[in-house]
């Protein structure tokens, strides 16, 4: 017992101070991409082909980049024989509307839940988390919301093992043939009201497994989505800063 107490006093808080303090993140980390217009010539589409999902937009006004499918490989950047095409450190990627995922490099907006979902949520969620065919990577990047370092818990978010415990769903996958009863029967069991978040370019849009006769192209084709968090898999402080934000626990000019 004392030698776990003195562990304990060496190791220190180990939480991290966000979101008093911007989070340390990696220098191989990629975030929002931003498309130079000034860079990006009319009629170029060598972004486009060297995009193995088909989330580059090319335009009259310039290139695009739909978030809900990219999958952060940066092999555009590479392909852009300008270099048009950067990916910053920012993670704050999660939106509340699908169509505010297309983007040139304007950070998606999360609109907080009305007075009274926010009454009933603001402080306390319960998730159940579905795992609707993926790969287990954005599963495995969720779960470490939990761990002593995000610690998700001390702003009264945790995942619950019943539905019927749940405020909601937070789903991952593409949501396979397989698992589309089972993310319903779900979603059924859940009391109302309830929110529902899509995690990961799978559960957005199907990721790399768009228009596959197994694959439902993600949650949207079944359940009305609350909150979408981009990436393959997403960062977990993108995952941790969309729903502070969904549940207005974060001033907007943090951005």
């Amino acid at each position: 017992m004392f030698d776990i107490i003195r562990a304990r006093i060496k190791q220190g808080y180990r939480t991290m101070a966000y979101p008093r303090r911007e989070p340390e993140l990696l220098d191989r980390f990629r975030g929002l991409p931003r498309i130079d217009a000034a860079l990006c010539p009319r009629g170029c589409r060598e972004c486009k082909e060297g995009c193995p999902f088909g989330a580059l937009l090319p335009g009259d006004r310039g290139a695009r980049i739909d978030l809900g499918r990219c999958i952060f490989c940066g092999e555009c950047a590479r392909a852009c024989p300008k270099g048009a095409i950067v990916f910053t450190q920012e993670y704050r990627l999660a939106s509340t509307g699908r169509e505010s995922l297309v983007t040139a490099g304007m950070v998606p907006k999360v609109k907080a839940l009305d007075q009274r979902m926010q009454s009933i949520f603001g402080r306390s969620l319960r998730l159940r988390e579905v795992s609707a065919g993926g790969c287990n990577a954005c599963e495995a990047d969720v779960n470490v919301l939990s761990t002593l370092a995000y610690d998700m818990g001390r702003f009264g978010i945790q995942f619950v093992a019943s539905p019927r415990h749940a405020d909601g769903l937070l789903v991952t996958g593409p949501v396979t043939k397989n698992m589309r009863l089972a993310l319903q029967k779900t979603y059924d069991a859940v009391p109302g009201p309830k929110i529902v978040i899509a995690s990961g370019a799978c559960a957005i849009a199907g990721g790399p497994y768009a228009g596959h006769s197994e694959a439902s192209d993600g949650v949207t084709s079944l359940l009305p989505v609350d909150l979408f968090i981009p990436g393959c898999p997403p960062h977990p402080m993108t995952t941790l800063d969309g729903m502070l934000r969904l549940l207005a626990r974060l001033d907007e000019k943090a951005r």
